[in-house]
C-alpha cells in the first residue's frame, strides 16, 4: 500500500513537472484538464491547446487517471493540491467524463461541488468557488464529435447486447467510417466544423435542461469556448 502510494505521488509530481518544461508562465489563467481515457479525450484537447498556441506551463492536460468519473476526479483534486502546495495554483480545474453506464457519475458531481465548498475555505455561508468544472458527455464523448456533422436530441439507449456508446458510435461512423478511439487525427478532421458543434453543443444542452433529460448532452463546447479566450 505503501509503495503504491508512493508510485502515484510521484507520477503526480511527474505530470504537472512536465508540463512546466522549464518555461515561465504566461500572463492568462492556469488550467487543468483531466480526462477520462488516455488516448481520445486527451489527445483532442492537447491538440486543441497547440491549434490556439497556449502554453503547455499555463494549459496542463492529462489521462492518467483511468475511465471512472470518481478516479478523474480525485486526480484533479490530488494535482490540485499538489500544485497548490508550491503557491503555484491552478485557477481553474475541469474535469472531463462521460456518464455512460458510469455507477459513479453522480458522486464525481458531488466531490466537484465538495471540492468548490472547501476551496472557498468553508466559509460560513460563503458561495463555494468555481474552480473545479465537470465537463461531461451523454452519454459518451463521441456525441460532441456526432454535431460536427448532424443535430440530434433523439436519446441513445443500450438495447440488444450494444451501450448506448456503442449505438452512438455506430452513428458517428457514418459521417466518420475509419473512426477509431485515439485516433490522433480527429480533431483536425473536424476543426473546420467546430462553430456549427459549438452552436449545436449549446441547443441540446438547453433542450436536455428543459426536459429533465440529460440523454444526449455534452458540455464539452464550453471548456472548448474558455481555452478560446483565456488569452483576452
Amino acid at each position: 500500500m505503501g509503495s503504491d502510494n508512493l508510485h502515484h505521488k510521484r507520477k503526480t509530481r511527474k505530470t504537472v513537472d512536465l508540463a512546466r518544461k522549464k518555461a515561465s508562465r504566461k500572463p492568462y489563467s492556469k488550467v487543468l484538464i483531466v480526462c477520462e481515457g488516455e488516448k481520445t479525450e486527451p489527445t483532442y484537447f492537447s491538440d486543441l491547446k497547440d491549434h490556439l498556441e497556449l502554453s503547455s506551463t499555463n494549459i496542463v492536460v492529462t489521462g492518467e487517471c483511468g475511465s471512472n468519473p470518481v478516479s478523474v476526479v480525485d486526480y484533479a483534486i490530488q494535482l490540485y493540491r499538489s500544485e497548490e502546495n508550491t503557491g503555484d495554483n491552478f485557477d481553474k480545474v475541469y474535469c472531463v467524463f462521460d456518464k455512460d453506464t458510469h455507477e459513479t457519475y453522480q458522486r464525481a458531481l458531488d466531490k466537484i461541488a465538495n471540492a468548490n465548498h472547501q476551496a472557498s475555505g468553508e466559509t460560513v455561508n460563503a458561495e463555494p468557488e468555481d474552480i473545479f468544472i465537470a465537463i461531461t458527455s451523454v452519454p459518451c464523448f463521441e456525441y460532441w464529435l456526432l454535431l460536427h456533422f448532424n443535430y440530434t436530441t433523439a436519446p441513445f439507449l443500450g438495447t440488444g447486447g450494444k451501450s448506448a456508446c456503442s449505438r452512438l458510435i455506430n452513428e458517428l461512423k457514418k459521417y466518420m467510417p475509419d473512426y477509431q478511439k485515439g485516433d490522433n487525427s480527429i480533431f483536425n478532421q473536424i476543426l473546420d466544423s467546430q462553430p456549427q458543434a459549438i452552436a449545436y453543443a449549446v441547443n441540446a444542452l438547453r433542450e436536455s435542461e428543459k426536459s429533465g433529460n440529460d440523454n444526449p448532452s455534452t458540455k464539452n463546447h464550453e471548456l472548448i469556448e474558455y481555452l478560446k479566450n483565456i488569452k483576452i
